[in-house]
């Protein structure tokens, strides 16, 4: 008879089977030449050394490297060797194969991307620096060997948000933490479209599932709102265009609940002012008479004769494809109803590069030869990150940030003096072109010419902006600079520059104060050159060096300034070296007495943090860069010194915490109520009629008897925005007053300030 432990691996090694040979009939469906063999000689090495190993689900081991080849081969489209490296991905950091041992049996090609994919070690690095910033670091520098790894890596992080729910809430905060901070970026820039709003949407619900809850039964309640003006909408559109004679696919879709959030954080408006919620997409089959932009223009006008465009809301990438290859033209337009519908206008070939992005055909088309221009933006953007990442002169951490805002930021177009258009983050400034064009020409830089007005070298770019940079031989770059400049390789080119300045003026400032030590008869022993740092008041040799290579000190009076008596007595040199040693052991007993008293602080990390009022300011303290109260969905980062500090989830610090010492996030919970009383903002926007800010008022001191701290008040044209800072105990109390605070006619929103600056 079967043991339960039989019967368990033989069920186990059923669906492993059949999982398998699912992906091999998916693969068999696709253009690509069938290797089916290397791809089951991936599969039996795989399973063999994952063998009896199951993930936190409960699952095999296994079925994670089969997914994730699954959406390498159905979801972004590429083939054999991918496939393998996707099946392998987890052998070298899991179990004892090494790059070498898959390097015999595979190749060189696939193990260099399983080695691309195996993270780091944290024994190796830097206190200073995060394990997942380094290995976002290895990653990025090995796509540059092929760009198959970050595709691989993406697939990999997508399976694991899947199956986030089988995870602790700590971990699952760190893992969708740094998705949302760095993954879902790189899957835009990579052109990925729908795994980067999965990434988004996923990340979104475990970080934050109360208000992913509530956007998501609003969106909803929208959807039924919507549907006969969908309805009438579509079919309105498809006649059209049916009587033009397009062939087409036309698809409608609601807003995502991550979509919507974040424009109404970023904009600081509510659910009911984001318009757009509804948006179709168009995908035609290109008319032989017809270039694919043509059609795109023609279809505009077809649907703009019947409903009228927003004049702020056209978004041409058909003339000007993004840099990730992303081409499409997008208008919003006044729908039935009175409600705004944006329509996405895109050929098949256009759809195509949207759904499984440029790169996963970027180099690997059978015609070597046919750079597309796609291509060479791609190729040229991994050129830069690479620069950046192989050259950094700063901590990881940092670095990772600045690569961090070229993924985010969007895009503008500029044009140069002769026309060419160039495509540059939102936000850079005239120094940043010039440095994106050449070191040289930004080293070099005085200003510019932006549509033939003289600006200074920190104007910030806007789009469809003409620039001439202008320049001078006898300009160099100032520290300042750095505050005028927004991309990560134009901050690089200054720092490199600025490092190599220095290094020659202090061999500089070191020659001269030789030379002058040497003219006066006196050695430049250590001695000598601490008496001069200490008339100097400067805290390092190279320090002083710099300055005096600076021009910036005066050293032509060192004999009568500093060494006017040299001649010390013997007996006060020795009294002096008694006490100073005497003071060093005094100070070396007190730095060892308070390490013994800092102790590190300890916390079970799998725990819940339950926070209470007699813990506060001792197991743990509220951040002071998102004052999180009672009620706040929070978390809490472990200091080992000193202890726990909470911060709102949403707060910006808490997600480079997330991304960057993940390991440190622990899960916290509020075990009081209406104990303290916490200082919260509130803005309230409405009619400037007569007596209003006296009602205001009158709600929140005498209804709910609210001690206020400030009132601030502007009028404009009829029209008043106030900022109330009043102490509540949570956030109960703070919803319930903004509730309370709306029903009056003359006030037209009531927000809460979430994210409070320390006073």
């Amino acid at each position: 008879m079967k043991t339960e432990q039989q019967i368990r691996d033989e069920k186990d090694e059923l669906l492993i089977n059949q999982e398998f040979e699912e992906l091999l009939e998916d693969y068999g469906n696709t253009n690509h030449r069938k290797k089916f063999e290397i791809i089951r000689k991936a599969f039996n090495f795989a399973n063999a050394a994952h063998k009896g190993i199951r993930r936190q689900s409960g699952e095999p081991y296994i079925m994670h490297p089969i997914a994730v080849a699954k959406i390498v081969v159905n979801e972004i489209g590429l083939g054999s060797t991918s496939i393998c490296a996707a099946l392998l991905h987890d052998v070298v950091e899991d179990t004892d194969y090494t790059v070498e041992d898959l390097e015999n049996v595979f190749g060189e090609k696939i193990a260099e991307i399983v080695d691309g994919l195996t993270k780091i070690s944290g024994g190796v690095l830097d206190t200073r620096d995060s394990v997942q910033a380094e290995n976002i670091r290895k990653l990025l520098i090995t796509m540059s060997k092929d760009i198959r790894v970050i595709l691989i890596k993406m697939a990999d992080r997508l399976h694991n948000m899947r199956t986030l729910s089988s995870l602790l809430p700590a971990k699952q905060y760190k893992i969708a933490g740094e998705t949302l901070y760095i993954y879902a970026p790189l899957a835009l820039r990579l052109g990925l479209y729908r795994i980067k709003t999965e990434l988004e949407n996923l990340s979104f619900e475990y970080d934050h599932p109360e208000i992913f809850k509530q956007i998501s039964q609003l969106l909803e309640k929208t959807h039924e709102d919507y549907a006969l003006c969908e309805q009438e909408f579509q079919e309105t559109i498809e006649k059209k265009l049916h009587e033009l004679g397009y062939k087409f696919k036309m698809k409608g879709r609601l807003k995502t609940p991550y979509s919507v959030w974040h424009k109404m954080q970023s904009k600081d408006i509510p659910f009911e002012e984001v318009y757009d919620k509804l948006a179709f997409r168009i995908i035609f089959e290109p008319k032989e008479s017809l270039s694919e932009k043509d059609a795109c223009w023609m279809l505009y006008s077809a649907i703009t004769m019947i409903y009228k465009p927003h004049p702020q809301r056209i978004r041409d990438w058909v003339s000007t494809p993004k840099a990730n290859g992303y081409e499409a033209l997008h208008i919003t337009v006044m729908g039935p109803q009175g409600k705004w519908i944006e329509v996405q206008i895109r050929s098949e070939r256009m759809d195509r590069i949207a759904e499984y992005g440029v790169a996963a055909h970027w180099k690997y088309k059978s015609d070597a030869n046919n750079e597309s221009d796609e291509d060479i933006e791609i190729d040229s953007w991994i050129k830069t990150i690479i620069e950046l990442l192989k050259n950094h002169e700063k901590g990881t951490t940092d670095l990772i940030d600045d690569v961090r805002f070229d993924l985010f930021s969007s895009e503008i177009f500029v044009f140069t003096p002769k026309g060419e258009i160039k495509t540059i983050v939102k936000g850079a400034s005239a120094l940043d072109f010039a440095f994106a064009i050449h070191s040289d020409l930004g080293e070099h830089c005085i200003g510019a010419k932006v549509n033939h007005k003289i600006v200074p070298l920190s104007y910030k770019l806007q789009s469809g902006d003409q620039v001439e940079i202008l320049t001078s031989k006898k300009q160099s770059p100032h520290q300042e600079w750095l505050d005028y400049v927004a991309t990560a390789l134009a901050k690089q080119k200054l720092q490199i520059f600025f490092k190599k300045e220095n290094k020659s003026l202090i061999a500089l400032g070191r020659k001269r104060l030789d030379d002058t030590l040497n003219a006066l008869h006196i050695s430049n022993e250590n001695a000598n050159i601490i008496k001069i740092m200490d008339y100097f008041n400067v805290a390092s040799p190279d320090e002083l060096f710099f300055k005096i290579g600076k021009e910036a000190l005066n050293i032509d009076n060192l004999k009568k300034d500093i060494f006017k008596d040299d001649k010390v007595n013997a007996f006060t040199q020795f009294l002096k070296n008694i006490f100073s040693n005497s003071n060093k052991d005094k100070n070396k007993n007190i730095e060892n007495q308070q390490v013994a008293v800092n102790k590190p602080f300890k916390i079970d990390m799998k725990e819940t943090l339950m926070l209470t009022e007699e813990t506060a300011g001792k197991l743990y303290n509220l951040a002071s860069c998102c004052h999180p109260i009672p009620g706040d969905e929070v978390l809490g980062y472990v200091d080992d010194q000193t202890g726990v500090t909470i911060h709102k989830r949403t707060c910006p610090i808490a997600d480079k915490l997330k991304f960057n010492f993940g390991n440190r996030i622990v899960s916290a919970q509020w075990a009081m109520h209406g104990l303290n009383s916490y200082l919260e903002q509130i803005e309230i926007k409405g009619f400037d009629k007569q007596g209003v800010m006296i009602e205001i008022l009158q709600v929140i001191s005498q209804k709910y008897g609210f001690n206020i701290n400030q009132v601030d008040v502007k009028s404009i044209d009829g029209i008043f925005i106030g900022k109330i800072f009043v102490y509540v105990h949570d956030t109960n109390e703070i919803n319930e007053l903004c509730r309370q605070l709306e029903k009056n006619s003359y006030i037209t929103s009531v927000t809460r300030i979430q994210e409070m600056k320390s006073e």
